[in-house]
């Protein structure tokens, strides 16, 4: 069973989103993505500063199964990306909401998160 925090957003891509308290954004993927796309070998990330449109792809994951996608929950610019996946990318299946978030959004629009899944239809889209 997949572990779904109650504090999150959820896009339907499965990818998380942690709306901080000066309206910065965390992201990083889910538990549920994690397993997965098993042992995660490489995460590919913006630069810092790149500024994105909800719905873009922003990085790449590759596992020993295969490689994804990322696509950003809420359009921002990239004020901070986890620059320790580069030597250790198995945090992502350690800790996917803590250790292993990927990047910081400066929000464009704060709003654009409550068109995402909260936890509860998250769990619902996951089964």
């Amino acid at each position: 069973m997949s572990t779904v925090p109650a504090d999150l957003k959820y896009a339907k891509s499965h990818e998380w989103l942690k709306l901080e308290s000066d309206g910065t954004a965390t992201v990083g993927i889910t538990d549920y993505a994690q397993s997965s796309l098993g042992d995660i070998t490489f995460v590919q990330l913006p630069k810092v500063g790149a500024v994105l449109k909800a719905g873009d792809t922003f990085g790449v994951v590759e596992s020993v199964k295969a490689a994804s996608d990322l696509y950003i929950p809420a359009s921002g610019t990239v004020l901070a990306v986890n620059a320790d996946l580069d030597s250790a990318p198995e945090t992502v299946n350690r800790e996917p909401y803590a250790g292993g978030w990927m990047l910081k959004l400066k929000l464009s629009d704060s709003a654009a998160a409550a068109s995402l899944h909260d936890a509860a239809s998250y769990s619902k889209l996951i089964g």
